[in-house]
């Protein structure tokens, strides 16, 4: 049971930086390996169709989120989807063990994703600014690694969530910290770095 939670919240908080990502790594996990079982109605998500439509909508979600000012609208526009696709990953991983209730698990999903989408939102516009939105493209990586790495590690090895999820939330955060300061000052184009 609390491998499965475990499992589950490092799924679901992921998804506050990027909602597609998560669930196409947990499609392609129940598709492709043991480690990961969806029961219905979850296995649609590790349907054909389902990784067709993530797969076509995980490009359109990358490249808005790299490009300075569209990346603000597409947060606005995700405030529903990223927590709603937490519930889900949470929802979906959790159900493979029945001691979990589903109502409880959708809050988890929710909070956790939208506390993660929340910090970003309110973050990335001072991100802009400081680096003329260089820095965005730059930054969106280094969440997509961080994304990638927290939702592989939570399918594959649940408790390794303990540390791998604590630590990439201290990676976003210090990278969002360095841009807003200035400290980063990608090989030079923004001029000489600004004294804290």
């Amino acid at each position: 049971m609390i491998a499965t939670f475990l499992s589950g919240l490092g799924a679901a908080a992921p998804a506050g930086l990027n909602a597609t990502l998560p669930l196409l790594i947990l499609a392609l996990a129940d598709r492709l390996t043991g480690a990961v079982n969806l029961g219905q109605p979850y296995d649609l998500i590790s349907s054909t169709w389902g990784i067709i439509v993530l797969l076509f909508i995980l490009p359109i979600e990358l490249i808005a989120d790299k490009i300075a000012r569209v990346d603000h609208a597409n947060d606005l526009l995700h405030t529903a989807i990223r927590p709603a696709a937490g519930a889900l990953l949470m929802m979906a991983v959790t159900s493979q063990n029945d001691h979990i209730n589903p109502v409880v698990s959708l809050i988890l999903g929710l909070l956790f994703a939208g506390a993660v989408h929340w910090y970003k939102t309110t973050n990335r516009p001072a991100v802009t600014i400081a680096t003329k939105g260089l820095g965005n493209p730059v930054l969106s990586m280094a969440e997509d690694g961080a994304v990638i790495v927290c939702t592989i590690v939570a399918l594959f090895i649940p408790y390794g969530v303990i540390v791998v999820l604590p630590l990439c939330a201290w990676f976003v955060h210090w990278s969002y910290k360095r841009f807003k300061t200035g400290e980063v000052r990608l090989g030079g184009l923004l001029g000489p770095a600004r004294r804290a």
